[in-house]
């Protein structure tokens, strides 16, 4: 027999663990619903509004270990159409459902081996799961720069000097073309590490990659964190991200090299990240063997996004942000970008169970 437990509200559906300790599981699930309304100004008057209502996310999610509590594993599923959207060739021709594939082997001490398909360390609005978000979906800076998820092997490692100040340490190599391709490798792989200091320790309950302050920090926490990523000979156009730069023998290839800083701080329930990113390539223009232009271009630019909130004690929470997308027009043709948003969240069982609304002006 095995032991099933039930669990409370937001700790998944269930608990399953072998009658002879060897293994568990934790199941979850999770939806979120969308209702959104734009209007563009033309001549200084507004527009009727473009209004859409969608399921914005369905998933499913197991986790657990197998033979011993250092072997874990991580798979998600995405079952609503923007979950699953984005098949073509490179993935067979059918829907991306699987988001995490991933198993993680606590080998030494404070060193893990992870491999399999997960979220890169990127900058930390991307990986902050999209469950716990403080607005209703993430910056323009992350839509334009983030570098996801892929296939691949990490290699993570954490330690603290002296009493309080803990250091983490993320290095992966990935096959630099996003997740779910079954044809193969193209170009180069993409190499990505990430530095993550926090002077005043952990964050409760992993807060630093949780929106907003919903522990209410006792003490002030902060993490200051970077990541570099290096995709050689990549062949898409936002890095592991973007569409594929075809050309007259395959693929045009370039290196592209991605740089995020992150900050975020949390106390008392006010609450602050902020985010830069520079994407570079060695030769932005794809090229024919020749050496006509494709029309393809890298999205090669800078961005930053700042957001703040604070965290009431009837858990309702204001939020503010601004992004900034400053891609190069001399070579992408885009003019630049600033948004303005300002939200309101009402959280019943944490991120958990949930309402938010925000407006935003571009």
């Amino acid at each position: 027999e095995n032991t099933i437990k039930t669990t409370s509200f937001g700790k998944g559906i269930l608990n399953i663990v072998g009658k002879d300790s060897t293994w568990s599981m934790n199941f979850s699930a999770r939806m979120q619903i969308l209702s959104s309304s734009t209007w563009h100004s033309v001549d200084d008057k507004l527009s009727n509004p473009t209004q859409d209502f969608l399921v914005r996310r369905s998933r499913l999610k197991f986790k657990g270990f197998v033979y011993s509590p250092k072997l874990t594993y991580k798979m998600e599923i995405g079952l609503s159409n923007r979950d699953i959207s984005g098949g073509s060739q490179f993935t067979g021709d059918t829907p991306r459902y699987i988001y995490d594939a991933v198993i993680m082997w606590n080998f030494y001490k404070n060193f893990s081996f992870w491999a399999g398909q997960t979220k890169l360390p990127g900058n930390v609005e991307r990986v902050i799961s999209s469950g716990n978000m403080q607005f209703v979906d993430r910056s323009l800076l992350n839509s334009n720069f983030n570098i996801d998820r892929d296939m691949g092997i990490q290699l993570r490692n954490h330690f603290t000097v002296g009493k309080e100040f803990l250091i983490r340490q993320k290095l992966a190599i990935s096959q630099g073309e996003g997740r779910n391709v079954t044809t193969g490798n193209l170009g180069g792989h993409q190499y990505s590490s990430r530095i993550e200091l926090l002077p005043f320790g952990e964050f409760t309950n992993n807060g630093d990659y949780s929106g907003g302050d919903l522990d209410r920090e006792i003490t002030p926490k902060l993490s200051l964190a970077s990541t570099y990523d290096f995709n050689n000979n990549a062949v898409k156009t936002r890095s592991n991200q973007g569409s594929y730069m075809y050309n007259d023998v395959g693929f045009y290839e370039t290196n592209i090299k991605t740089l995020f800083v992150d900050a975020v701080f949390k106390y008392k329930g006010l609450s602050f990240m902020g985010e830069y990113v520079d994407r570079t390539a060695s030769n932005p223009f794809a090229k024919n063997s020749d050496g006509t232009l494709t029309g393809d271009v890298v999205e090669v630019g800078k961005a930053y996004n700042v957001q703040t909130g604070y965290l009431f004690k009837n858990n309702y929470e204001i939020a503010t942000r601004y992004t900034q997308i400053n891609l190069d027009k001399s070579i992408t043709g885009k003019d630049l970008q600033k948004q303005v948003t300002v939200g309101l969240s009402k959280y019943i069982v944490g991120h958990k169970l949930k309402i938010q609304s925000d407006l935003s002006y571009l």
